[in-house]
């Protein structure tokens, strides 16, 4: 009988124990690492999930910029921290997708993260200034074929999804990969800036990042890689109407990754928090009005949906010889 109730105790011990750390995560502000610069994809998915997130978890989340190398510098920095769940990471496509599969000597694996989940996906849109003599993506192709090395396009640096993006457009077109002169830039802000101020000729980037400057006249986008028309710019036709269903393969999105081998407490905390955070009215509207889709999902989920991308990416990298 002493045996039998001393077992008990001791698991009910274990149990309150177990109770306990869960409760006391977390107990002083997370970091939320953004690998890319202010004004971008990454940067706006951050600052939307640390508005919303720290409503439930109790604690502030706090956004930093750890910028360079496409992304892999803020990467490798939530890659080596403790796995305390104090140090978070916005994961991106290009950073924890396409550079991946264009690099073999990045300085991380796909996999090498704990997957918590994914936030939002984004349509990717192919757009040049609104006074640009292109209507259509058939205009800018031809342009582009007539004048090769003439034109500049940007992106958030070599291996992004910005610079894939127009390099699958140049193998379908049958163009030459350098068709068009590549530019590379901080991130999604600063590129986009570059479009408006005519520093380049054109870019395919998340929609995100130009949902502004569509609706303000800015700029003309000429079409989207989503299967449907993006319906808050439904005049914008997409990758298969435009003729360039291949196109579709390329899309954007953020998630919520943690260093590896996250505590079991500290995932589940994170799993409840995204469930409310996915019903959470503000983050739901902010994520429309930026062009993001919610896509909330469970970590078993999201680490299923980063490896389909990275398949998708290498097999893209190995067939257009960009697999260095």
């Amino acid at each position: 009988m002493r045996s039998t109730l001393g077992a008990l105790a001791v698991g009910a011990g274990l149990a309150l124990g177990a109770a306990a750390s869960h409760a006391q995560y977390p107990a002083r502000p997370v970091t939320l690492v953004i690998p890319f610069s202010a004004g971008g994809d990454s940067d706006l998915a951050g600052r939307n999930l640390a508005n919303a997130a720290q409503k439930y978890l109790g604690q502030p989340l706090v956004p930093v910029n750890r910028v360079g190398a496409s992304g892999t510098i803020g990467s490798q920095s939530v890659r080596s921290a403790a796995a305390d769940g104090y140090t978070m990471l916005v994961a991106r496509v290009g950073s924890q997708a396409v550079i991946l599969a264009l690099d073999s000597k990045a300085p991380y694996r796909w996999n090498d993260f704990t997957m918590l989940s994914i936030l939002e996906l984004n349509p990717v849109a192919c757009v040049v200034r609104a006074d640009a003599p292109y209507r259509s993506m058939h205009d800018l192709v031809e342009a582009i074929r007539a004048n090769p090395g003439k034109l500049n396009y940007a992106s958030a640096g070599e291996g992004t999804i910005q610079h894939l993006g127009p390099q699958l457009l140049f193998s379908v077109a049958g163009l030459g990969t350098n068709a068009a002169v590549h530019i590379p830039y901080k991130g999604g802000g600063e590129l986009t800036q570059a479009l408006v101020g005519g520093t380049v000729q054109f870019v395919c980037t998340n929609l995100t990042t130009l949902v502004g400057p569509i609706r303000g006249g800015q700029l003309r986008a000429l079409m989207v890689t989503t299967p449907e028309r993006w319906p808050d710019l439904a005049d914008i036709p997409t990758a298969r109407e435009a003729g360039y269903p291949q196109m579709e393969a390329i899309i954007g999105w953020s998630a919520l990754y943690g260093p590896p081998g996250l505590p079991k407490d500290v995932v589940d905390r994170w799993t409840e928090v995204m469930q409310q955070v996915a019903r959470d009215p503000d983050w739901i509207a902010t994520n429309r009005k930026i062009g993001g889709i919610p896509a909330v999902r469970s970590p078993a989920e999201t680490e299923r949906f980063a490896r389909e991308q990275f398949e998708v990416y290498e097999r893209l990298a190995t067939s257009l010889g960009l697999k260095k």
